[in-house]
């Protein structure tokens, strides 16, 4: 039998996985509160010289290109290679694709270099990569494409790797099998980084778990849970205490609250 959600969680929580980030400077931090909040454990390297040690201790590599330079995408190429050589998870977030040719030539180039496993974006973005629209504005989504399933299936299929975009309601596929999530909490966009942490949660899910849609769509589904446990009662009444209480809520989250509030359908591609 395939482990749920929460089997999946505690599976996080037991092996406490390396997540090795190369992330934006601005949501550093809450990507590694997050990635340790969810069971894991971060690291957040972005020296060449560093990276291949590192790497090869790590149960998942996370490259987040949100705020991009020539030096940190030549390392990221450099982590993703050798996470490719170490048998690493590599998980992509091709933040602000579309918004700028220079991002969008840069998430096509490490797709190209490096084998990605998982891509995760929000709509618009996977939009983009899948060549089906999406507009992005910054780094945030506008629109994504008309049919959010199909552009993560398509992307799925053409590259290989399991393909998450976030939003209202995220889908998660690997080409063949579409997960359909509708957890979460509107305060998430209120905050800025929250889609950043996806992404760091991902990389616990699939360094302890694989790579799969299962676990793909459970680490976006816990996180999302926490969201609404964050808000519930009234715990949150702002930006600044939800941010707060969502890591808490993570911290806390039990197997019982992920079986009783996950709210996911699957169907064949």
């Amino acid at each position: 039998m395939a482990d749920s959600a929460a089997d999946m969680m505690a599976k996080v929580r037991a092996k406490r996985p390396l997540v090795h980030h190369i992330t934006n400077y601005v949501t550093v931090n809450d990507c590694a509160n997050v990635c340790i909040c969810a069971g894991g454990s971060p690291v957040m390297t972005d020296e060449a010289l560093d990276i291949p040690e590192m790497v090869a201790l790590a149960s998942a590599v996370v490259l987040n290109i949100g705020t991009l330079s020539e030096r940190t995408l030549e390392s990221m190429a450099v982590a993703g290679r050798e996470a490719n050589r170490n048998g690493v998870p590599v998980v992509l977030d091709p933040v602000g694709v579309g918004a700028t040719s220079y991002r969008t030539a840069a998430a096509r180039k490490l797709m190209e270099t490096v084998e990605v496993s998982v891509i995760k974006g929000n709509g618009g973005e996977i939009g983009v990569l899948a060549g089906l629209g999406g507009k992005v504005r910054g780094v945030d989504s506008v629109s994504g494409s008309d049919d959010a399933g199909a552009a993560v299936s398509s992307l799925a299929e053409r590259t290989g790797a399991v393909v998450a975009a976030t939003g209202e309601t995220d889908y998660v596929s690997d080409g063949k099998t579409l997960a359909i999530l509708r957890n979460g909490s509107p305060m998430l966009e209120k905050v800025s980084g929250t889609g950043c942490m996806v992404s760091s949660v991902t990389g616990c899910y699939v360094g302890a778990c694989g790579v799969s849609v299962p676990s793909v769509s459970a680490a976006v589904s816990v996180f999302n849970i926490a969201s609404e446990k964050a808000v519930e009662g009234g715990k949150a009444f702002g930006p600044a205490s939800f941010r707060t209480k969502l890591l808490d809520s993570l911290y806390g989250l039990s197997g019982e609250d992920v079986g009783e509030s996950l709210k996911m359908e699957t169907r064949r591609v």
